[in-house]
Parts: structure tokens; sequence; C-alpha cells
């Protein structure tokens, strides 16, 4: 967004001092700088899974202290938030979209002028696929790829289905339940003797794999990363054994699909997605979101204290802006960053 003018800002200052009641020399003395008055209030998706909480926590804090924004959190998931943000420009700013499953609709708002691109979220972009314990991969030399997992239900028990193997999905609700459900079809997993299991949640997920590794049981499932569970676990991610069909993951593994294809992951890219509301109205808010991009290894270490600590999103926020000043201050001016480390 190009800068306004001196004559143009002198103008809107007199005519919102005027609107108050208040004269244009009589400036407050706990008014903002000129750089954030702009803002304004923002609406920042949390989505609920702990990158992305933690995310939203720090945008919330560099928006608030740094710029002056009236930030509110308000809880958010893939595929509601941008639904909501592409039908009613709410809320402002998703700032982790794992795109890949909703990469149509969403170009197309974005074709349209709807929503916009800002920063990748994750540089190395996310990684998804199934994954087994890395005790496991060492007992079993032979087991490369989702089809030589396949063969051995009995590595993998289902807890509930004597004599079946069990393939752990993605939590209820989010859109990688979809796409490894259809994988489950595209696999002929149920013909292979296995049982799509629903995890119910990621907590659900993920206290699967604590309890498959402390009891150093098999495990087969949907995972992701950057996460605090894979620095916790060691997994080994299985080869999918085909190359990735675009076409085929896009128009049918990823959608409600009769006829789903054995296609690997596209990795995913991870993108901080706003509305035109805000781009237009954010000024250097935005320009923020722009730079404001991080790379796994950064994530993983964050994620792993705040496991080990039990931190919620605002704890672990302020723990990275505490420990990480030279990461995060390239995403703003020397003068937003005094602002926030004055308010840590």
């Amino acid at each position: 967004m190009q800068s306004l003018s001196l004559i143009s800002l002198t103008l809107i200052s007199a005519a919102v001092l005027a609107a108050c009641g208040q004269k244009a020399d009589e400036t407050p003395a706990t008014a903002p700088a000129e750089t954030t008055q702009a803002c304004g209030k923002v609406t920042v998706a949390s989505m609920n899974w702990q990158s992305a909480e933690v995310l939203a926590s720090i945008d919330k804090i560099i928006l608030s202290q740094g710029f002056g924004c009236e930030v509110e959190i308000v809880p958010g998931d893939t595929m509601p938030t941008l639904t909501s943000m592409m039908e009613k420009g709410q809320p402002d700013v998703a700032p982790e979209a794992w795109i890949n499953a909703v990469r149509e609709p969403l170009e197309a708002a974005v074709n349209e002028g709807k929503l916009h691109y800002a920063a990748h979220s994750l540089t190395d972009g996310g990684v998804e696929g199934w994954w087994i314990p890395k005790y496991v991969a060492d007992a079993n030399p032979d087991l490369k790829t989702i089809d030589d997992a396949l063969k051995r239900p009995d590595l993998f028990p289902a807890p509930e289905s004597k004599g079946k193997g069990a393939v752990h999905n993605c939590p209820s609700g989010w859109n990688c339940q979809i796409t490894t459900d259809n994988a489950f079809k595209a696999w002929g997993a149920k013909d292979k003797n296995f049982v799509l299991l629903d995890t119910g949640s990621a907590a659900g997920l993920d206290g699967s794999i604590a309890k498959a590794y402390e009891r150093k049981e098999g495990w087969l499932g949907y995972y992701w990363a950057p996460t605090s569970i894979l620095g916790k676990y060691e997994m080994v991610k299985l080869d999918a054994g085909v190359p990735l069909d675009r076409e085929a993951f896009d128009n049918c593994n990823a959608k409600a699909c009769d006829n789903p294809t054995k296609t690997d992951w596209p990795r995913a890219e991870v993108i901080t997605v706003v509305t035109d509301r805000f781009k237009n109205a954010g000024g250097p808010a935005y320009d923020y979101l722009a730079k404001r991009s991080w790379g796994n290894d950064t994530v993983n270490q964050l994620l792993a204290w705040m496991s080990d600590n039990q931190a919620a999103g605002d704890d672990g926020a302020r723990h990275f802006l505490r420990n990480n000043e030279a990461i995060w201050s390239t995403w703003v001016s020397p003068e937003v960053a005094a602002k926030v480390k004055a308010a840590l």
C-alpha cells in the first residue's frame, strides 16, 4: 500500500480530531505515532493447533504493542475460518492457513480481490503424510512405503478390533480428516485388514502417539510437521510410493470423493491470509504480516518448549519474543521493535 502524502495525512488527522470535538493542534499526549493510526480494530484467528495458536499470539502482541491495533483473538479452524473470510470478510487475519485443501476457492477469492496472501507463515512449508515410530522402522527395515506398512496389520494393532490393523485419522473437523479418509480408500486399506481410527481431537491424536511410545507398540497414521510431538517422539514418514498427482489431489483427494487415487501429499503452502479491508486499512501493520515468516526448526524448538512447560499461546509468544529478537526484529522497523520490547 502506497504511503499517503503529508498533505493527505494532515487533512485526515484534522478531520478525525474535529469529529472527536478536538482542535487539530491539541494532540493528546497518548496519541499513537502516525504509522499506527490506520490500524484500528483487527480480528485474528487462532487455529486449534499449537503452532497456529502461538503465531496468532505473537501477531496480537506485535500488532497491538508495536502498531497500536485493537486486536481481538477469535477461535478458528481451516475450513470455517477461510470460508467466513471469503463470504463475510471476517476475521481479518488467518496467520497460519494451510491452503492446499482449499486452494481452488481461496485462489478465486484472491483473484476477485476479496482476500490477499501476505507472508508464507512457514518458509519451509508444511509436511503431511503417514508416519510410524522410528523403533518400528528400525526393527522392520523393509517398511519404506505406505503399501509396505499395509502388508503388516499385525504391527499396528487396532485397540478395539482384534486381528485388524489401525490407521489413525486426522482430528475431527480438520480438512486432513478428508485427505486421510481418501488415502485410506485409495490404498485399499480396508481390504488389507485395516480400520480407520477416529482420534477425535488433536489431543487424542497426540495421546495415541505418546501411548504407543510408552508401551513401544506399533502406530500408523496421519501427522504433519512442524510440531512438538515429532520433536519429542521420533517418527518416520512413510514414502507414498507414488509421485504427487496435483490434479488428483486438488480435485478429488482433498474433497469428498468417491474414487480417490494414490498420490503423495503436496508440501503444504502455509500462508498468512488477510481480508481486503485489512490490507487497505492496515498500512504498516499489513507490511509486518507481509514480512513475518519463520522456519520449521524455529517453530519446533518453540513448540517443544511450550509442551515441556505446558505453556499456552500467549506464554509461548512472550518466550519467543524475549529470546529470539534476532528473528522477529527483521519483521518490523526499529521503532516498532523498541515498542514491543518495552511491552514484554
